[in-house]
């Protein structure tokens, strides 16, 4: 259709053929200028066809979501009614378009010089449409005197807009600013720009792509000349860049501030300047590009036959790495050629029949959408090809075989039948475009391909180049790197922190709470607090204590001393934590409780007193306030935590610095007002007279406890459901929560739109499904579970919907994903209230509980909601089936509202997960005394036989576990006694093996040898062996053993760690064992259900537990574990390094390397003399050894030093065992 002119046009609508059964269900509209070069019109982001009419009647009418203006509009039907053939009416809506063109050579410009008194400084509008085929171009230019310079330049087919502030000398280079958008803009279709520049804040548009900027002060201060230039720099090297090109195209409409520049430029005003020769009008080049659009596509052009010389030349783009260019037979069957992209490169391949002659390569990264030229020639024996008209990118070679060329090229792929000899099929055919073919010198006129008057094509659209950049806009999240073929785009999401076709769902688990529920220990870890939201993964150090704590530093934790501050002069500090205010917020939100300690030490320095009504000291929190309230205190009063409880030093003032004396004190206690944390800033004005002093210490921002993670909601009945306002997730949606249940099927969440919805339901007791419609139809993707799910277990759901993929993981099964069709609806639109827990209809309600549900990374508050809301209850109970596992050694799981503890009373082990180890170190002579039961108040009063008192301390077998580590043999380790003499001793003998002595009423002796597992070796295997001595240092970890005699155990009296101390008549071994007592190391002691050493050192008031002699509890017993990572200490904050992995500490235990060991060991071997040396190292050692296990409990003044020595510690007791691997 030929509108006569240019037109904007607004809307069309079709209807089929008057009478007839023609007309066209679907159809895709395209527009152009000159009735060249066609453009295809897109409706939503990759939306391209219309859909047509369903009968020849009725009208369908679609309004244009962006108008277009052009002269020329061009229906092609896709598809029409199978009864009928094409039929159609067509109406177009719209207005004429009045316009103002100028056109540039590529060797012009255009200046403007304005009145420098109706300049506005404070805002700036810049508008223009372009139009060119050039990949680059000035299109506008405006400097200062000083270097101060805009400049809007097209660099590759995209929009530069460069600020630069001066000379580089003057100012850093950080005072120049480059923002670049849109993408193929050569193309010869107008493309529009708007630059607002107002104060500091500068908008940048491209088409509909507008990049918001907010610009540093320094551009308020732009220096710049008054005078604006169109289509190039108008003095040569006057920026100080010469490798600029003038702008080759038409502009249209330029505007600057409202004046129409093209207008006044017609009317010769005096304000224009033209540099160059310049038109009016705009003149199309008539440049016919072709598309092949599927890798069937190919275009098939007759050749003369014969000639010794063939010389070929085009221009494509792609986004593609491989592809088939150009084919062709060569005369006479002897042979061909191919020239195809490979790896991005021009590759040519020349065969004859049976083998391959040579293989030359030009060019490289030629996939990058950009127009490349190629220029391939053969004459007789020699054949070149040269890209991009470069000589550093050509390629030449010469070939034993004189060539003649064939009848037939092919260009971008084969045609699929006839005969196939003609035409190589290995390579995948091009998709991209083409234009200015020539062959033999001689253009190829397009048009007439296309009227069939020569050649033949399949699957082509001549006179358009249909290539479009899918990474515009960028749909990769979080910084993930885009990169793209014809067909498709990928997102690279290495070093984001993401993962997912989009880079969209976080690899780190959202807080500290949800990694120890996977069974992490104490350790730094990343956490994601916003999940999926725009906040990036921080590093956290999670200190899993019965509650979990999350410990966040900054950048100035020592205690500091501050002099001479006054009002005039305040003592300010600034306080940088290691993650940014906002992912600071998102952690303390979910946090149940957050606190941090503020010391304050003064001496003569007042914090609150306030001669003129204003405070001495105060300190800012996030919400960037002033706060005058101090540790231990409440927001609301100005006072410290001692005026609060009546105890300051002085009763007049509320702190106890405000008593101004001439002696240190101070007002120390943790701020845990939430909404005020972390402090970001202190500032002290109190310490400028004689003799006044002050000291603060800021700690660590602590939070504990994750309320999402625990939020969750009972459903009762299939009727009930909570509702929420509507989800929001139009191009990237993740869904994730744990549900339990008994029900076999039920709604886990719904939301609706008009047509579009989203679903995850239970459908079967082992399948889990999420469906849902964007617009192209209804989708499902299933998961199913080996396993019922309705195991009323915690099982967890993810679901997460983007333009590329649909996805579905439930707990730790493989995850399930459908593709998204290529060029369909992409944009989720819901307005109904999303239900949780049933459905909008009340069919298929959930039975059973939702827990932690976040969708796009906001967790719903489902408990708050389910206390207002009739069938469903806040909370729900029973997580131990769940997570009773994580509970060891012989911990119990006990219920909490949210969550669970494990109970660790009967276990000999304590911590979160009763998995840290309860050592002791034993002085000599030292022992521990175990009391099972007063014997007397109970004998006296009866006559019947004592073992029916004892029911419970008969046993007729005894499950000891125990870990030792000592020097000294023989020893005693334990001894049992009775109250019938009777009496079991574990004793480690001279020789060190370790044995155990039974005595029962008949004097027998039993003696068996234990299982030890020694420390692991440098090569990792655990041996089962007789105790072997190292050096003098027995080490060993004594798995579970169980006794069994032939008689009963009765009335089990004291147990004895260590020395027996009274008169007791035992065999002459134990004697000898007992003489020496135990002196080392003792952990994890477990008889049967009771632990004794654990008694001792954590109830020793209220267990019955006597001690006697030097003992102290140390952390010696974690160091001879098999694996010392799975220990679990309540580490300090100190500086812990390693690999940052997704689920592991990065606390990782010290490791031997065993092969430097094994060499310095051969050479000590060899040299005998070093024997002395290495004795008196292990004498040393030994004295080390026992120092530094006592030294464990000695109290330090500081925390600094107590983490000090717990480490030099840790490393001497490490060092221990490296050094007695000989």
């Amino acid at each position: 259709i030929d509108l006569g002119e240019r037109t904007e046009i607004t809307a069309v609508a079709t209807q089929g053929g008057y009478g007839s059964s023609d007309w066209v269900t679907s159809y895709i509209l395209m527009f152009s200028d000159g009735g060249r070069n066609w453009k295809q019109y897109r409706q939503e982001e990759s939306i391209w066809a219309f859909s047509g009419n369903t009968n020849a009647d009725s009208v369908v009418y679609y309004k244009l979501q962006h108008s277009l203006k052009a002269r020329f509009l061009r229906f092609v039907p896709l598809d029409w009614n199978p009864n009928g053939r094409i039929g159609m009416r067509i109406e177009v809506y719209g207005c004429t378009y009045r316009s103002e063109v100028v056109g540039f050579d590529g060797k012009s410009c255009l200046i403007y010089t304005f009145n420098q008194k109706l300049m506005s400084a404070l805002k700036d509008v810049i508008s223009l449409k372009f139009k060119t085929m050039q990949s680059d171009g000035i299109l506008l230019h405006r400097e200062g005197q000083n270097g101060d310079h805009i400049t809007l330049e097209l660099i590759k087919g995209k929009l530069s807009l460069l600020f630069n502030l001066g000379d580089t000398k003057t100012h850093p280079s950080n005072a120049q600013i480059n923002i670049t958008l849109g993408s193929l803009l050569d193309d010869q279709h107008w493309h529009s720009v708007l630059i607002e520049h107002f104060n500091n804040q500068v908008n940048f548009t491209v088409d509909k792509h507008t990049h918001h900027f907010h610009a540093k002060g320094e551009f308020n201060y732009l220096d710049l000349d008054y005078e604006l230039s169109f289509g190039g720099i108008p003095v040569p090297g006057k920026s100080g860049t010469l490798s600029h090109r003038n702008f080759h195209g038409c502009f249209e409409n330029i505007y600057y501030n409202g004046v129409n520049i093209i207008d006044l430029a017609r009317r010769h005003k005096s304000q224009i300047y033209f540099m160059g020769n310049m038109s009016f009008s705009c003149l199309e080049p008539q440049v016919v590009p072709v598309t092949f659009l599927s890798s069937s596509s190919y275009l098939a052009l007759p050749g003369t036959s014969g000639q010794d010389e063939i010389f070929i030349s085009f221009q494509f783009r792609t986004w593609n790495k491989e592809g088939l260019l150009l084919s062709s037979k060569l005369h006479q069957a002897s042979g061909g050629f191919l020239l195809h992209l490979s790896d991005g490169k021009v590759r040519i391949s020349l065969h004859k029949p049976g083998k391959a002659l040579s293989d030359i390569t030009a060019g490289a990264g030629l996939n990058n959408g950009q127009w490349h030229s190629v220029s391939f020639s053969v004459k007789r024996n020699r054949i070149s090809v040269i890209v991009d008209n470069e000589v550093t990118s050509s390629a030449h070679a010469s070939i034993p075989l004189q060539i003649y060329s064939g009848d037939a090229f092919y260009f971008g792929g084969c045609p699929s039948s006839g005969n196939i000899s003609e035409c190589n099929t290995s390579f995948g055919g091009f998709q991209g475009c083409m234009r200015l073919i020539s062959i033999g010198n001689k253009a190829v006129d397009m048009i007439s391909v296309q009227q069939n008057v020569f050649g033949n094509f399949s699957d082509l659209q001549i006179d358009l180049c249909g290539i479009i950049d899918r990474c515009l806009p960028n749909y990769c999240e979080h910084g993930g790197e885009c990169s793209q073929s014809w067909n498709s785009f990928y997102c690279n999401c290495a070093n984001t922190g993401y993962k997912g076709a989009t880079c969209h769902f976080p690899i780190y688990e959202q807080s500290c709470e949800a990694y120890k529920h996977r069974g992490n220990t104490s350790g730094f870890y990343n956490i994601d607090s916003d999940g999926s939201g725009p906040l990036r993964p921080f590093l956290v150090y999670c200190n899993m204590t019965d509650t979990t704590w999350t410990i966040v530093q900054h950048n100035n934790t020592n205690l500091t001393r501050v002099k001479s501050a006054n009002r005039e002069n305040p003592h300010t500090v600034f306080f940088k934590y290691s993650a940014s205010l906002d992912q600071l917020q998102a952690t303390i939100n979910h946090a149940e409780h957050c606190e941090q300690e503020l010391a304050y030490h003064c001496k003569k320095s007042r914090l609150l007193d306030k001669p003129d009504g204003l405070p001495l000291s105060w300190w800012i929190g996030r919400t960037n306030e002033t706060q005058t309230y101090w540790g231990g205190s409440l927001p609301a009063v100005q006072k410290c935590a001692c005026g609060l409880e009546g105890s300051c030093i002085d009763s007049q003032h509320y702190c106890n610095c405000d008593a101004d004396r001439d002696e240190w004190t101070n007002d120390t206690g943790f701020l845990s007002y939430k909404e005020h944390l972390p402090v970001t800033e202190i500032v002290i004005t109190d310490t400028d007279r004689p003799n006044s002093e002050a000291a603060y210490k800021l700690g660590p921002l602590l939070c504990r406890g994750d309320r999402t993670f625990w939020n969750s909601a009972s459903f009762n009945t299939e009727m009930s459901y909570l509702h929420f306002p509507t989800f929001h997730g139009e191009l990237s949606a993740d869904v994730s929560f744990f549900f339990k249940t008994t029900a076999s099927s039920g709604v886990f969440l719904e939301n609706l739109g008009i047509q579009d919805f989203i679903r995850i339901e239970l459908y079967s007791p082992s399948e889990v499904i999420f469906s849902f419609d964007v617009g192209n139809g209804p989708r499902e993707v299933t998961v199913q579970s080996l396993t019922s799910l309705n195991d009323n277990q915690w099982h967890y759901v993810k679901a997460e919907r983007n333009i590329k993929e649909a996805s579905l993981q439930v707990d730790q099964l493989p995850q399930r994903s459908h593709g998204a069709p290529p060029d369909g609806h992409i944009r989720l639109q819901l307005n109904s209230q999303l239900f949780v827990g049933g459905t909008a209809s009340r069919q298929k309600g959930f039975l059973g509980c939702i827990r932690s549900l976040q969708l796009n990374g906001m967790a719903l508050d489902l408990e708050e909601r389910a206390k207002i809301t009739p069938g469903v209850e806040p909370g729900c109970p029973g997580h131990c089936s769940s997570y009773g596992n994580l509970c060891h050694n012989g911990g119990k799981c006990r219920e909490k509202y949210s969550g669970f503890s494990c109970d660790c009373t009967f276990s000999a082990y304590a911590g979160p997960f009763c998995k840290k180890e309860i050592s002791a170190y034993f002085g000599t002579g030292t022992s521990v005394i175990y009391n099972f039961q007063e014997y007397y108040t109970l004998a006296k009063n009866s006559s019947s036989h004592a073992s029916s008192f004892y029911a419970d301390m008969t046993l007729n077998s005894e499950a000891i576990t125990f870990a030792f580590r000592t020097t000294r043999t023989p020893s005693l380790l334990l001894y049992v006694n009775s109250f019938y003499k009777e009496y079991l001793s574990v004793i480690l003998t001279r020789n060190g093996e370790c044995s155990d002595r039974l005595s029962g009423n008949t004097n027998e002796h039993h003696s068996c040898q234990l299982i030890f597992t020694l420390i692991p070796r440098p090569e990792s295997q655990t041996k089962h062996c007789p105790v072997v001595s190292l050096n003098g240092i027995f080490i060993f970890q004594l798995h579970q053993f169980i006794l069994s005699s032939g008689t009963e155990f009765n009335a089990i009296k004291s147990l004895t760690l260590g020395k027996i101390l009274e008169n007791s008549d035992v065999d002459e071994e134990t004697m000898k064992a007992n003489s020496q007592g135990f002196t080392g190391c003792l952990s994890s002691v477990q008889f049967n259900h009771i632990a004794p050493l654990k008694a001792a050192l954590h109830h020793s008031s209220s267990a019955p537990v006597i001690v006697k002699g030097r003992f102290t509890e140390s952390n010696c017993g974690t160091l001879t574990g098999a694996d010392s990572t799975s220990s679990e200490t309540t580490h300090s904050f100190a500086d812990h390094s390693g690999p940052i992995d997704e689920g592991e500490p990065l606390a990782n235990a010290i490791r031997s390397d065993s092969a430097i060991i094994g060499g310095v060991i051969a050479v000590v071997i060899f040299i005998l003399l070093c024997i002395t040396a290495i004795a008196i190292r292990i004498y040393k050692k030994k004295g080390i050894y026992s120092k530094n296990e006592s030294k464990g409990s000695e109290n330090e003044d500081s925390a600094e030093s107590a983490l000090k020595s717990e480490l030099s510690m840790q490393n001497t007791a490490n060092e221990n065992q490296k050094e007695y691997f000989f």
